[in-house]
């Protein structure tokens, strides 16, 4: 889960620079664009340090940047104190939806994943950062499983995520797991003024803010089209459909997640057809939310690519390095140890987008291999997770129809004495 924004074009600013400005600008909004569960637990609205990647912090209180903007409009402190407690109200009242929300299990013999489905009223994830279909939060093989909770709660809050009182709190736009969706770029930003509306494939038509665009931020949801989930047993196809004539934007957006016969493995199938009157241009990618048995980064986990990996900037070697094709963890992750590898070397060829993750601990591994050529990879690690992030450009003319997918191979190896 990256903490700035990486390779996107300069409009869209590091999060950290327009952070506290979206905390004023959405907390009176909080109450609409709230989505998802937070992890059965309310937590007390107070200041924390926000980590980045260079090891340093910032202040990210709410409290404090609202106090030092109002501080002479007594009526806005009020407005402020009431948010809150409705913020505190909705925290106690939203303990433990995941139970309630919709999902779906599938199952081949040998693997068995488990997902939330869309939907803009009960869904577990009801955010504007990722896609909201397909979000598998467990895959369990042979007794080991791939994913699973990386953050100990929610709190919409928060932009991105923070270290909070020795524990790692997201904000609701992060809050997800598994292979997970993103298309990054939003359409239409640029063209719509404060209050008119943009469009975020995967999640619907949003209410644009003033300010720059951060995608860790939540924006107020319009329409979010109409979803269509049809579960079988091995599979789940989700679709959909969106249209905005006024944006000149729409869709059909379709994704399948299947479990193929006789294999330990899924594949991710999705396509995009443009049926609105603008090109859709954008980056997707899958973060990949690896939370393999709960292991944390460390010695025992081998990342292996097949070309040379290549970085302009060199990682913190206390934590990562890159030994040829290979990424290896110095040290097992604690505390707040966090670090990112911007990964370089790949050619055009769809070889290369192959990614070998194994921990011979645990003795279990999976490959994940894609079909279009990579325009960007990165690793992300906390001591929760680690997340290998493989971009495609997409570029669909009114009319065409563009297609990509991933497929996961899981297995396991003899695991270490």
């Amino acid at each position: 889960m990256a903490k700035r924004e990486r390779g996107s074009p300069q409009r869209f600013l590091d999060p950290y620079t327009i952070a506290n400005d979206h905390n004023r600008r959405h907390l009176g909004q909080l109450g609409q664009m709230i989505g998802g569960s937070y992890r059965c637990r309310a937590r007390k609205l107070r200041s924390a340090r926000q980590p980045l990647l260079d090891g340093g912090y910032r202040s990210m209180s709410i409290h404090g940047n609202l106090q030092s903007s109002f501080a002479l409009r007594p009526i806005a402190a009020n407005v402020r104190r009431a948010a809150i407690l409705l913020l505190g109200f909705v925290f106690a009242s939203t303990l433990c939806l995941a139970a309630d929300s919709p999902q779906a299990t599938i199952s081949n013999g040998q693997i068995t994943a488990k997902m939330y489905l869309p939907d803009p009223v009960n869904g577990y994830y009801r955010s504007t950062r990722f896609d909201w279909s397909g979000a598998v939060y467990s895959l369990q093989y042979k007794g080991h499983d791939f994913y699973g909770p990386w953050y100990d709660s929610v709190d919409p809050t928060v932009i991105n995520w923070v270290y909070r009182d020795g524990k790692i709190v997201n904000g609701s736009c992060g809050a997800l797991e598994g292979p997970v969706d993103e298309f990054q770029i939003p359409l239409g930003w640029d063209e719509a003024k404060p209050g008119g509306t943009f469009l975020k494939i995967g999640v619907g038509v949003l209410r644009k803010s003033g300010g720059n665009y951060n995608r860790f931020a939540p924006y107020e949801v319009v329409n979010s089209g109409k979803w269509t989930v049809k579960k079988h047993k091995d599979s789940v196809e989700f679709t959909q459909v969106l249209s905005d004539p006024e944006l000149g934007y729409s869709y059909v957006y379709r994704k399948v997640v299947r479990l193929v016969k006789g294999k330990p493995q899924m594949v991710i199938e999705r396509s995009l057809k443009n049926t609105g009157r603008l090109a859709i241009k954008s980056e997707v990618y899958d973060h990949n939310f690896v939370v393999l048995d709960k292991q944390p980064p460390g010695p025992d986990f081998t990342i292996k690519f097949p070309f040379q990996v290549q970085t302009t900037r060199p990682p913190n070697k206390a934590l990562v390095d890159v030994r040829g094709n290979r990424i290896v963890f110095a040290k097992q992750y604690s505390g707040e140890d966090q670090a990112a590898v911007f990964i370089q070397g790949f050619g055009d060829s769809v070889k290369d987008t192959e990614i070998v993750i194994e921990n011979s601990k645990v003795g279990a591994g999976m490959k994940i291999t894609g079909d279009r050529p990579l325009i960007r990879e990165l690793l992300w690690s906390i001591r929760t997770v680690l997340a290998l992030e493989a971009y495609v450009a997409i570029d669909v003319q009114p009319g065409a129809e563009f297609t990509w997918s991933n497929t996961y191979d899981y297995y396991t190896l003899p695991a270490a004495k």
